[in-house]
């Protein structure tokens, strides 16, 4: 393994700091320096980019963002054991990484970074959902990110770019395909983790779409496609009989036929029926 860097590899920084991997906090750590340079490459070049990294650990993709070029990284890390381990990467980097011990989930990034923005990490398996679905769901659209070049569980990656008709086509892969291009750009099996975990993995890249693919208004068609996908196994006019007393009606003028199950209908489907939904 070649060093990307004069830092110590990855093996020799968690036995000195003592970071063993704590599945309370979703950790899987990478430890092939090679293997985050590459993932960081799926980013794009990052030379006249500030990246958000969440859940850096000891900061093996850290050291590979800083490596391939990345302008500025802020590092969140809720695990205060990493911080030590995460200071010996700035002082290699002068100026270019700064840490933030605390929540991704509390924290307002756009206080600590300048544009243009990408995002990648290792997400915690525990909080990766959550996070996707709020950078996905802004307010205002374009958002603050030009890209996210994220690891998953497999399971999820292949939700996020799922197509209808498919098992794993839902809500994930509506929010992500309305406003982006999705793509898995890399797969890493178990072994590629300390510990292992039981699950493959994966890393999608999402390019955010300067304007969303079709029109809608955001929070009536995020209501509706999570009243639709609540109830996968049942007909569309069943599964949304709470959304409106005539939703048969505005099935049938969105072009859906009510005897649809959700996982049928596609996007440009369901963006139709929001605009009806959002009628008096």
């Amino acid at each position: 393994m070649s060093a990307i860097d004069t830092l110590p590899p990855l093996r020799e920084v968690i036995a000195t700091h003592q970071l063993s991997a704590r599945k309370s906090l979703g950790q899987n750590f990478l430890l092939d320096l090679n293997l985050t340079a590459k993932i960081a490459r799926q980013a794009g070049d990052l030379t006249e980019c500030d990246v958000l990294e969440i859940g850096p650990g000891p900061g093996g993709l850290t050291r590979g963002l800083l490596s391939e070029g990345a302008r500025r990284v802020l590092a969140v890390e809720k695990d205060t054991r990493c911080i030590p381990a995460l200071n010996e990467i700035a002082q290699t980097y002068p100026g270019r990484l700064e840490i933030i011990n605390g929540d991704a989930l509390e924290i307002d990034p756009l206080a600590h970074l300048t544009p243009p923005v990408r995002i990648a990490a290792n997400l915690p398996y525990n909080v990766g959902t959550e996070l996707l679905v709020r950078w996905l769901t802004p307010k205002d659209w374009p958002p603050f990110w030009q890209s996210l070049t994220l690891m998953f569980q497999r399971e999820v990656a292949e939700r996020i770019v799922a197509q209808p008709g498919s098992k794993a086509y839902g809500r994930l892969a509506l929010l992500a395909q309305w406003r982006a291009d999705a793509h898995i750009v890399l797969s890493l099996p178990p072994g590629a983790f300390t510990p292992p975990p039981k699950v493959s993995s994966a890393v999608v890249h999402l390019t955010a779409l300067p304007e969303p693919r079709f029109p809608a208004p955001a929070g009536v068609l995020s209501r509706v496609v999570a009243a639709a996908f609540n109830q996968r196994r049942k007909m569309l006019r069943a599964a949304l009989k709470g959304q409106a007393p005539d939703i048969e009606d505005r099935l049938l003028a969105a072009g859906i036929k009510p005897t649809e199950r959700a996982e049928q209908v596609p996007l440009e489907a369901f963006c139709a029926l929001a605009r009806e939904m959002d009628k008096s």
